[in-house]
C-alpha cells in the first residue's frame, strides 16, 4: 500500500473530526470524553510510516438542514477547508457523485468548480478523484478492469474550455467537470481519436471492498476475500493499467479484523515470491541494454518505430515462466496499441500470449501452449516481443 484514503464524512453527515462548522461529529460522542479526533490520528500514522494521505468527502449530506440550497455549498466548502488546512499533505481528495435528498426532501447542485478551485489553492499537489479531473472511475465495484485501458482519452470542447480558463487563473490548475459515460469497453483507441477535440490524461481508478460490503458486519468474518482472490483483483486492475482502491472496513474495536490481515498478508506473499526474480537480468537483449528493462528505474527505457519494433531476449538456459509484466514509460503519454509475445518453437516463431494496451503496467497471467505453462526446451531458446505502434 502507498497511500490511505480516510472516509471522513459518508452521505449520513457525520464527521470524524471536530468540524467547527457542525456539531454532528465525534466531538459530541464519549469518545475520548468528546476530545478526539480520527483524522488527526489517522493523518500522523500516515506521517509516521511513510503513506500518503487522502480523505474522501461526500457532497450529499442527509442530516444538514441546509442541504439541498446554495448556503450547503458554502457550508461543504468550509469543511472542505478544514481537512485541506489542519492534517499537513493531503494527497488526494475522492469524491462521488451520490446525490440523494437531505432531511428537507431536497437535493443539491453540487458546486464542483469550486470545490476543485478550494483544493488546487490549499493542496495543489493533490490529485482529485473520482468525482474530479485527475483520475476516473473504471465503471464498476467488482475490482476488475478493462482488457484495453487507456489513460490518454478524448476531451470534449466544454472540458477542454474549462482547463484553458481555470490554466490561466493558476499554472498547472487545469480542472473540468467530468461528463459522459466512462463505462465503455473502448474509451481511447485510434478511432475515438480521430474526431477529438483534443486529448486528457485521465487514468482509471478500480474500487472494490475486501468482504461483500463496505461497512463491517461481524456475520462476513468468514466472508472475506482470500489472497487468492485479491490477487485475482490485483491482476485485473493493477495489472490492466488502472489503480487499485481496496476498502477496509475497521470493526467495532476500530481495528481492522484479523481475517482480513490474514489476507492482506497473504496477498503480499504471494506477490513478492512472483515477482521476486526478474528472468531477464541474466538473459541477452538485442535492441538495448538489459539494463533498461531490470533497473526498475521508469527513467529508462526503449521505443521502437516502423522499422524497429521488436525486441529479441535470448535466454542462457532453459526456463519457464507464466506472467509477463510489461510497462511503458508515461511520461511520454501511452502509445501501445497491441502487443505479442512470440516463442521460437519446433523451428517457427509461435504466438503464445498477446494484448492490447499496456499503460503503466500490463500483466499477462498464466501464459500458456497447449494447455501448458510456457516451457522454452531449445538450446538457444529466445523470446521474441513484438510491440505495434
Amino acid at each position: 500500500m502507498k497511500m490511505i484514503l480516510l472516509t471522513c464524512k459518508h452521505h449520513d453527515g457525520f464527521c470524524l473530526w471536530p468540524s467547527a462548522y457542525t456539531d454532528f461529529s465525534v466531538e459530541s460522542t464519549p469518545w475520548k470524553e468528546g476530545k478526539g479526533d480520527l483524522v488527526r490520528e489517522v493523518a500522523d500514522a500516515c506521517k509516521e510510516y511513510g503513506l500518503k494521505f487522502a480523505v474522501y468527502l461526500s457532497p450529499w449530506d442527509m442530516n444538514h438542514p441546509d442541504y439541498g440550497t446554495e448556503r450547503y455549498n458554502d457550508f461543504f466548502v468550509n469543511q472542505l477547508t478544514e481537512l485541506l488546512t489542519q492534517y499537513g499533505r493531503v494527497d488526494e481528495v475522492w469524491f462521488d457523485g451520490a446525490c440523494g435528498e437531505g432531511p428537507n426532501g431536497k437535493k443539491q447542485e453540487y458546486d464542483f468548480k469550486r470545490y476543485y478551485e478550494v483544493i488546487r489553492r490549499l493542496q495543489p499537489e493533490a490529485v482529485i478523484a473520482v468525482m474530479g479531473p485527475d483520475v476516473r472511475w473504471v465503471g464498476t465495484e467488482s475490482g476488475y478492469g478493462r482488457d484495453m485501458e487507456w489513460s490518454v482519452i478524448p476531451a470534449s470542447a466544454n472540458s477542454l474550455e474549462d482547463i484553458a480558463e481555470s490554466s490561466q487563473q493558476e499554472a498547472g490548475s487545469g480542472t473540468f467537470l467530468p461528463e459522459g459515460d466512462k463505462r465503455q469497453q473502448d474509451l481511447g483507441s485510434r478511432k475515438l481519436l480521430a474526431d477529438a477535440k483534443g486529448v486528457i490524461w485521465y487514468p482509471s481508478e478500480v474500487d472494490v471492498s475486501i468482504r461483500p460490503g463496505w461497512y463491517y458486519h461481524a456475520k462476513q468474518d468468514s466472508l472475506v476475500k482470500s489472497p487468492q482472490k485479491l490477487i485475482d483483483i490485483y491482476y485485473s486492475s493493477v495489472g490492466k493499467n488502472s489503480l487499485l482502491l481496496l476498502n477496509l472496513p475497521p470493526d467495532k474495536r476500530g481495528l481492522i479484523h484479523e481475517n482480513d490481515v490474514r489476507s492482506l498478508q497473504g496477498m503480499t506473499r504471494i506477490l513478492n515470491e512472483t515477482f521476486q526474480n526478474n528472468l531477464l537480468k541474466s538473459a541477452k537483449v538485442s535492441s538495448k541494454s538489459v539494463s533498461v528493462f531490470t533497473d526498475g528505474a521508469l527513467e529508462t527505457y526503449w521505443q521502437g518505430d516502423k522499422e524497429n519494433n521488436q525486441i529479441e531476449i535470448v535466454f542462457g538456459k532453459k526456463q519457464v515462466f507464466d506472467r509477463l509484466l510489461l510497462q511503458e514509460n508515461i511520461t511520454e503519454g501511452q502509445r501501445i496499441e497491441d502487443f505479442t509475445l512470440e516463442c521460437w518453437m519446433d523451428n517457427q516463431w509461435k504466438v503464445v500470449a498477446e494484448g492490447t494496451t499496456i499503460g503503466y503496467k500490463r500483466i499477462l497471467v498464466s501464459i500458456r501452449w497447449k494447455r501448458r505453462k510456457l516451457v522454452l526446451l531449445l538450446g538457444n531458446p529466445a523470446i521474441y516481443l513484438r510491440f505495434q505502434k
